[in-house]
């Protein structure tokens, strides 16, 4: 396998898994389960604590701008989660699954582009 095939299919895994999260988060706010969105929610913590992680790292190969993007949803991502109160909590919950979409698109985009 190529570098650019690897990275290809290391762009598919990160978009999966953003994917993954936002439809955990969906589900779990549409079926009212208080349970499985606070697992979701963790979930999708961890994500973006790995997302920031990787971004941090001094091989990572993105560009600045990207990576100081990603740091930041990162950072809102953990906020939010911390920060989540009842008469918000819909709205705040949708923007997470939107931001997770909108970058799982992106990094689909930018693998397809390699």
């Amino acid at each position: 396998m190529t570098t650019e095939e690897k990275l290809a299919s290391t762009f598919e895994e990160d978009a999966f898994a953003l994917t993954k999260a936002a439809v955990a988060l969906s589900q779990a706010l549409e079926s009212g389960d208080q349970t499985a969105l606070a697992a979701a929610l963790d979930e999708n913590l961890n994500l973006w604590t790995a997302i920031k992680t990787l971004v941090a790292r001094d091989d990572c190969k993105l560009p600045e701008d990207i990576r100081s993007n990603l740091t930041q949803l990162s950072n809102y991502t953990a906020k939010v989660t911390f920060d989540l109160s009842k008469d918000s909590l819909a709205g705040k919950v949708e923007a997470m699954i939107n931001t997770n979409l909108q970058i799982a698109e992106g990094l689909l985009e930018g693998g397809a582009k390699k």
